[in-house]
């Protein structure tokens, strides 16, 4: 494929993606497949010979299609978003034409640049302390992370670092390895499983902070605190905590006002992992959700669920960079350059251009165009629970905080599962559940742009009637 021809297949590409988008609502949202589809529909071997585009193009509705869950379908309430946006969508088109990978400023200082500047950017609009801009005073700043697993972890590995550094400073005898192995975790029961995955890489004990339904599912500081004396009298050394500000079950938020000054007290790591929420914190509304960052040590959230910009995406921010570096900087000949010491540009050594996806979206929605679409979505979640506290033989399980509406049939988790699988059977609509103090539980999350107020109230038209045959099979079967 030579220029000319790509300019063409580029403009029919664009048109294949803007033709989907639009009739994305047409399409079940959940694909009818079984495992294993595709293998028979495409050959056991890559071609000898060239194929044509054409065929390729043939094969999208045959062979992808099918199997395709449509997470931008408005009939998608599965999980959380994921972010969706055309001019995202052109700036991906651009990073992946300039193919630089910014491993350092000197590999491409403009991808190093652009990422430092736009968190900044994003910083200032969530009203992050000053100390994690990079552009100030302060020893902070941001970073472009793939997923918030991966900051999870990324800080995770730096707690550890600087547990292992500080008390060797105090203690230079003692063997690293006997601090490693007493080192421990805490992270809430309703933490995403990343957190525990995160302590099994680093291998390092992670305990689950238990969570009540009357204190809407957060942490509490008197439990934490109570932990981590019972540890310490044990012999164990406490030294990171995953504060979860939007948790995947129920969009709880920990009490990070109390559980901050614990850990600094402690000299614990304290990690804010706001993955979904993250992105209501532009909106002047929701900030004091974020009340309490000053204590924090390191703190991510991803644009790309809820902040128009494509995946990947996940922003984190460090108090101080130096505690990165420290777990991280490797200084190999061929990565050398003149500029390496410099205070602002840290730590990128994964980096692509994904801030280009940033710069252009934030460009073009402007603050105030994003947090439209925010409180639209959190608006139509409201609209949502509304309906179903309008009927009484449904209740609703969380407090709807933001975008998430969990509910459930009054009854047996039997009940609710076999209404969850004759929805997601119906493949109009696609939800997924969760267990919320052993009862098993519909997740209702807004997630698509073009989500409407006709689609909320379609899909809980279809719900209820789904409902009511669930209702009256169950009293078939008294009878």
């Amino acid at each position: 494929m030579d220029a000319a021809e790509f300019r063409r297949r580029g403009k029919e590409m664009v048109d294949l993606i803007a033709d989907y988008l639009e009739n994305i609502e047409q399409r079940p949202v959940y694909p009818d497949v079984e495992p294993g589809y595709l293998r028979s529909l495409i050959p056991e071997e890559a071609p000898e010979e060239p194929d044509t585009y054409e065929d390729v193009v043939k094969d999208i509705e045959r062979v992808i299609m099918p199997g395709v869950t449509h997470w931008h379908s408005p009939y998608f309430y599965a999980y959380f978003p994921t972010a969706n946006s055309f001019p995202a969508m052109l700036a991906d088109m651009l990073s992946g034409a300039i193919g630089c990978i910014g491993f350092s400023w000197a590999a491409s200082p403009a991808c190093t640049e652009l990422e430092t500047v736009m968190m900044d950017w994003l910083g200032k609009m969530l009203k992050l302390p000053e100390d994690f801009i990079a552009g100030t005073h302060g020893q902070g700043g941001g970073v472009i992370q793939g997923t918030a697993s991966e900051a999870t972890l990324v800080a995770l590995l730096a707690a550890r670092s600087r547990a292992v550094r500080m008390i060797l400073a105090s203690d230079p005898q003692r063997p690293e390895t006997g601090i490693t192995s007493k080192l421990v975790a805490y992270s809430s029961d309703q933490a995403h499983c990343s957190v525990e995955r995160a302590g099994m890489i680093a291998g390092v004990r992670m305990k689950k902070i238990p969570t009540e339904q009357s204190d809407k599912y957060a942490v509490q500081g008197e439990t934490l605190r109570r932990m981590i004396q019972e540890d310490k009298a044990a012999g164990l050394i406490p030294f990171y905590f995953c504060a979860t500000l939007g948790t995947t079950p129920s969009c709880a938020f920990d009490h990070i006002t109390e559980l901050g000054p614990i850990c600094n007290a402690e000299k614990i790591w304290m990690h804010i992992d706001a993955a979904y929420a993250g992105s209501s914190f532009i909106c002047p509304e929701f900030r004091p959700l974020l009340n309490g960052i000053e204590f924090a040590d390191s703190f991510n959230f991803n644009p790309h669920k809820w902040l128009l910009v494509n995946f990947d995406c996940s922003t984190m921010w460090v108090r101080k960079r130096s505690d990165l570096i420290g777990a991280f900087k490797m200084d190999p000949l061929y990565l050398k350059h003149d500029h390496q010491e410099s205070g602002r540009y840290f730590y990128t050594d994964n980096s692509l251009f994904r801030s280009l996806k940033m710069w252009f979206v934030f460009r073009m929605y402007g603050l105030k165009g994003l947090q439209d679409y925010i409180r639209k979505h959190v608006e139509l979640a409201k609209e949502f629970e509304s309906l179903v506290r309008a009927d009484q033989r449904f209740e609703i399980s969380a407090d709807v905080v933001l975008g998430l509406v969990c509910f459930r049939l009054k009854g047996s988790n039997e009940v609710n599962e076999t209404l969850l699988k004759r929805i997601n059977n119906g493949r109009k609509i696609h939800l997924v559940p969760c267990q919320l103090s052993g009862q098993f539980v519909l997740r209702f999350a807004v997630c698509a742009r073009t989500t409407e107020s006709r689609h909320i109230r379609e899909a809980w038209r279809l719900i209820t009637q789904l409902a009511e045959e669930v209702i009256q099979a169950g009293l078939d079967q008294e009878l």
